[in-house]
């Protein structure tokens, strides 16, 4: 049954060098359970949640970026068409009737005042005519010869116009103010040799570009220029942006609009987009930084992780308080099995729950009563058969039926006994043999005996029919000498008619045996028979004729000679046996200094007269 409660506890907690400890407690495994599960899917909501919530925020402004370059795609073409249209009618005027020049050209520097000029101009850039803001020039402190020369430079740049394309460029950084340069040919012929050129200031496309919110917008020519920005600085610079993933993206695109996630130069993330114009080959772009577009995204995933883990830590404490709750009385039923395991069964639970570990108390208080109730009658049963027999019995290991073992087999028996009880009351006699037979089964237990049955005074006891040591007629033989050495102490004090003198003889067999229970269907007992036993007896019954206290049998003798003195008594005569047995006398242990030297001192020791000399014979 011990066994039985082993096992159950090793089901809770791991023994080692006989201490039971926890191998990993369930609070932990509760905790730790609940905590991952709980920042498993907290954190995969929050995941999912800032992914699609990102997904979104990112279709959004792309769908954003699109709508922006339509409105101003169609706002700037618009522009450039009106300013193309406005300086062919003009220029149209002027060449068919050159003398009404500076009337048709102060009419429209008077309507627009963005105009700073207007020219038609033949092959290599030969003027047809020129005509110029005066108020633009006074007010800005310009002077017609600037603007003059400078139209004299650009061939390289408006030589396209020759050709029938419109083109487009920034000539801001030759002025104080954001200017723009429109050329195309005069007629819509492939292959024109008068081209048209004007001059116009950029507010009206400046104000279109203005930074709206977290997008920026800028308008780009064919050759990477910045033409609009909201920036006028960088209009100013004639910067040009080819090196931006998004304008190369827009040159060599096939189609009028796209989209783009690109890395500035700076390591900064954007997403663009772009929509190209019908006239000039420029484009409009807008961008807008990714940070910025996911700013919200990234704050609301923030505010998810703190509460995140408000959530684990109030969780945290919560399973705690659940987990101490279940785990406490499990390690109640810990320390009780540890209990039961040292052998104390009585135990001080309560059961506090309704659930499965308030019935496993319940259980395991039963248990421990059973338990407890069954040590008492093994220790009371123990009192009347051995107790190692007891325990196998009681674990269902001792065998029914005869075993061949070989073993030492001891009998002893107190001198004179008839004579000693006959002198006392019986109540006295019974006493002092209980004194008598408690030193002496001591002496059997401590060199690991067992004792077969006591036979009035005699005892009788066993060395390997259960169990063996390996030499179990050394065990035997220092139970002997121990039972000597006991006798000489239990007889200090004592040499009166009530508490005589005790002198015993043993005697000591080793040999093959029959070991089993024997006995009837009604009453049975553990013991051995055999030849054996009988020799061990019959040299008991010599010890009387010796003179001796302790006889040894020939196969005791030399399982022990290394380790004893002995004196040999010579080949006697047994009875039973056909042929005389050597038997030895035991003296003592070798290397004691207490041990004797000779009969004569051993029989001085323990008080045995010399036998008649005849009579030994």
């Amino acid at each position: 049954m011990r066994q039985i409660i082993t096992n159950i506890t090793n089901l809770f907690i791991k023994d080692e060098n006989n201490s039971l400890e926890s191998q990993f407690p369930i609070r932990f495994k509760l905790l730790l359970i609940i905590s991952f599960v709980l920042l498993f899917s907290v954190s995969g909501v929050i995941f999912l949640a800032s992914y699609f919530f990102r997904k979104d925020s990112e279709v959004r402004v792309k769908e954003n970026n699109i709508k922006i370059n339509d409105i101003l795609a169609l706002k700037v073409q618009s522009d450039l068409e009106t300013i193309r249209q406005d300086v062919h009618i003009t220029a149209s005027a002027i060449i068919r009737n050159p003398k009404i020049s500076s009337v048709v050209a102060k009419e429209l520097f008077e309507a627009d005042p963005s105009f700073i000029l207007i020219g038609a101009y033949g092959p290599g850039m030969s003027p047809q005519f020129e005509t110029y803001n005066e108020d633009f020039l006074q007010n800005y402190d310009y002077n017609k010869s600037e603007i003059h020369n400078l139209m004299g430079t650009i061939k390289d740049k408006v030589k396209k116009a020759y050709s029938g394309s419109t083109v487009i460029w920034n000539a801001s950084p030759y002025f104080r103010h954001p200017m723009l340069c429109l050329a195309f040919p005069l007629s819509e012929k492939k292959d024109t040799n008068t081209i048209l050129v004007t001059l116009v200031k950029l507010d009206r496309l400046l104000s279109a570009f203005q930074t709206s919110g977290t997008v920026e917008t800028f308008l780009i020519g064919d050759d990477g220029s910045v033409l609009a920005h909201p920036d006028a600085k960088i209009v100013l610079s004639g910067s040009k942006l080819n090196d931006l993933p998004i304008v190369e993206k827009m040159k060599k695109s096939t189609v009028d609009n796209g989209q783009y996630r690109y890395e500035n130069k700076d390591g900064i993330y954007y997403l663009g987009s772009f929509k190209k114009l019908a006239i000039g080959g420029v484009g409009v772009i807008s961008q807008v930084m990714e940070d910025k577009v996911f700013e919200e995204v990234n704050n609301i995933q923030k505010r998810n992780v703190y509460l995140l883990i408000v959530s684990l830590a109030l969780a945290f404490i919560v399973v705690y308080i659940f987990a101490k709750s279940l785990s406490t009385p499990i390690l109640l039923l810990v320390n009780a099995a540890r209990k039961i395991q040292a052998g104390q069964y009585h135990l001080d639970l309560v059961s506090t729950s309704r659930d499965e570990i308030g019935v496993l108390t319940n259980s395991f208080v039963s248990m421990s009563r059973g338990l407890e109730e069954r040590e008492k009658l093994k220790d009371s049963f123990g009192k009347f058969v051995n107790t190692d027999i007891a325990e196998l019995a009681a674990k269902g290991k001792l065998s029914i039926g005869g075993e061949r073992k070989n073993c030492a087999v001891f009998f002893s028996d107190i001198r004179s006994f008839t004579s000693i009880s006959e002198k006392l009351e019986p109540e006295d006699v019974v006493e002092f043999l209980n004194q008598y037979m408690s030193e002496m089964v001591t002496c059997v237990k401590e060199t690991g005996g067992i004792v077969d049955k006591f036979i009035g005074d005699a005892i009788m006891a066993t060395w390997g029919a259960l169990r063996s040591s390996g030499n179990d007629s050394l065990d035997a033989v220092e139970a002997s000498v121990r039972m000597r050495e006991r006798l000489l102490i239990f007889n200090k004090g004592r040499g009166s008619v009530k508490k005589p003198i005790i002198r015993i003889g043993c005697g000591i067999n080793t040999g093959n045996v029959i070991a089993g229970q024997i006995g009837s269907s009604d009453k049975m007992e553990y013991t051995v028979i055999g030849d054996t036993v009988n020799l061990a007896s019959r040299v008991e019954s010599l010890n009387k004729e010796s003179g001796t206290d302790i006889l040894i049998s020939e196969n005791t003798y030399e399982d022990v000679k290394g380790k004893f003195n002995t004196v040999s008594m010579g080949e006697i005569k047994v009875k039973g046996k056909a042929k005389a047995q050597k038997v030895y006398a035991v003296l003592g242990r070798k290397g004691d200094p207490n041990c004797p030297k000779n009969l004569q001192e051993l029989r001085k020791l323990v008080g045995i007269p010399t036998p008649d000399s005849k009579k030994s014979k």
